[in-house]
């Protein structure tokens, strides 16, 4: 079966690299995905396969039936691109000003609709259910991952799978881990109240400006001097706005930023400590503030069966020459949320371009992957779907 599947795949690729060509050219930013979610169900109902739109949103779910029982096993690709500029000097260069596949969506999006279309052909093989969930809005919290849950896209789902094209590592990577992968993603803005002035009477004054620069120092105490050197955590400050003459004190300022964790207990005691910082930093100066914190995704955290199972998996997949245990990423995905609610794993599909020594990173206005990597990602992701069911406990 893995052989018939594997020749099949190879023969789609040329299809698999035309989708995430057009995909690329037309990106649509978080939660107005319209047109590529059509483009997904158009795709689906063109080959009679089960599908539904407007899953929690833009998500659109479609479903393979064995002709054998089994489980029923769930594979999950996003479709929303950035708000970035893409600065690349290629064919497929998107055609929407201002907006890019940054991320690799366009490449997850093209995998699992051939996948898909590679298993139909096999159905009268297969043991189980399949379910394709194609997700809106990874990028943006809420995101869209929850939305779909609610509205039942996991309904009667055994075990999900999932992977992120991983453009910092070789196309011939496999980087799985088991636990947490990637970090809660928080974000906060804190608005600072003083009391403006003339530049050359600084004593009249509560410079926004001098209090928000203490601020962004004594935030960083929190990692350095707060948290256990054992627990992993992140405070940046990401933003700091003051716009004024060159003779004017500032009244105002503004900073945002991001905290990233593992631990939930962690992530409290930031947030609290932040606060506490916050407060006082302010009260020395007699300035007042507003200070919001917005939780975002929680850790993606995969389950050691499913993990060590996905990384037997590829094994069997020959263009696959690494399979490694990863160190947890510090970035973000809402793929946590699946697995909050079935068992399943999140792994990296090493995809760095070959014509670059270095590759440009993840959310670059020239970032791009190499295309073969989808071949292996859907081929690992086949093999773990096609194999479930012979995986217990």
């Amino acid at each position: 079966m893995l052989n018939k599947l594997f020749t099949a795949l190879e023969s789609s690729y040329d299809e698999m690299v035309a989708i995430r060509r057009y995909l690329h050219q037309h990106p649509e930013l978080s939660f107005q995905e319209y047109n590529t979610a059509k483009y997904i169900q158009s795709f689906y109902e063109k080959l009679q396969i089960e599908v539904k739109g407007n899953v929690g949103g833009n998500g659109v779910v479609a479903k393979i039936h064995g002709k054998k029982p089994g489980k029923t096993v769930a594979l999950r690709a996003d479709f929303d691109a950035l708000p970035i500029q893409d600065e690349k000097d290629v064919p497929y260069k998107s055609l929407v000003p201002g907006v890019m596949h940054a991320c690799g969506h366009d490449g997850h999006t093209a995998t699992l609709l051939v996948l898909a279309k590679t298993l139909n052909d096999f159905k009268e093989e297969l043991e189980g259910t399949y379910v394709f969930i194609h997700q809106h809005a990874e990028e943006y919290a809420p995101g869209g991952a929850i939305s779909m849950i609610e509205d039942g896209c996991l309904e009667g789902v055994d075990v999900i799978f999932g992977t992120h094209l991983w453009a910092s590592e070789p196309t011939g990577t496999i980087q799985y881990r088991t636990g947490p992968i990637m970090a809660a993603a928080d974000r906060f803005e804190i608005d600072i109240q003083g009391k403006g002035g003339h530049g050359a009477q600084p004593h009249k004054t509560q410079d926004a400006i001098v209090i928000a620069s203490q601020l962004v120092l004594n935030l960083q105490q929190i990692v350095s001097r707060r948290v256990n050197p054992i627990d992993s955590a992140v405070v940046t400050v990401g933003s700091f706005t003051a716009q004024n003459a060159f003779n004017i004190i500032a009244d105002k300022a503004q900073l945002i930023g991001t905290v990233r964790t593992f631990n939930d207990d962690v992530r409290q005691f930031i947030e609290d400590e932040m606060d506490r910082i916050i407060s006082g930093t302010c009260a020395m100066t007699g300035s007042s503030y507003h200070f919001s914190y917005e939780r975002g995704y929680p850790a993606v955290v995969n389950h050691a069966n499913e993990t060590a199972f996905l990384a037997a998996c590829a094994e069997q997949v020959a263009e696959v020459i690494n399979i490694e245990e990863t160190e947890p990423q510090m970035g973000g995905e809402d793929f946590a949320y699946y697995l909050q609610y079935v068992p399943g794993t999140f792994f990296f599909t090493g995809a760095k371009p070959t014509s670059s020594e270095i590759g440009y990173p993840h959310h670059h206005p020239k970032f791009d992957i190499d295309e073969k990597a989808m071949l292996i990602a859907a081929k690992t992701l086949g093999v773990a779907a096609v194999n479930v069911h012979r995986n217990e406990e």
